[in-house]
């Protein structure tokens, strides 16, 4: 995930102090119920599509922003599956940041799924019953996307 300017701007006078952020994260699924999916560049492995809001930005926004940003597919928020806070990451430059990631269910309204930034290797449509290696946390999120109500609670 490339850093948002606002975040760089925080960490010159932060450093590397944990920093609590909003997180998005889009499960996408077409009309043919598959799940959009990139394997990021940082890692080599497979995720599901997210981002940091912008400052301002609704989380749907957000979520059909980061979507179209990393894999040139329009879709529409339909609704919020899941809210959590996701346990602190500290990445190799010794950043270390928490996220409150709301994840939203949204539908795909066109577009081909192609690399569209420098935050994926790969992208594009997987069946349900056919999906790469994923982590367990992207796993949870799909099946929330598909069960019927939000979730506003963490995992047992």
């Amino acid at each position: 995930m490339a850093t948002p300017d606002f975040i760089k701007t925080l960490r010159a006078d932060v450093g590397h102090q944990l920093l609590w952020l909003p997180g998005i994260t889009a499960i996408v699924f077409d009309d043919e119920g598959r799940v959009l999916l990139g394997r990021r560049a940082d890692n080599g492995k497979w995720s599901v599509i997210g981002g940091i809001p912008e400052p301002g930005e609704q989380p749907a926004e957000c979520a059909e922003r980061e979507v179209f940003e990393e894999t040139a597919v329009r879709c529409v928020a339909e609704r919020v599956v899941l809210v959590e806070t996701l346990e602190p990451v500290t990445y190799p430059n010794g950043d270390v940041c928490q996220f409150m990631d709301i994840t939203v269910r949204c539908r795909a309204v066109g577009g081909e799924p192609r690399v569209n930034d420098d935050e994926s290797l790969e992208v594009g449509w997987f069946a349900l019953d056919r999906l790469p290696e994923l982590h367990e946390t992207g796993l949870f999120r799909i099946k929330q996307a598909m069960a019927d109500g939000p979730t506003w609670f963490a995992r047992d």
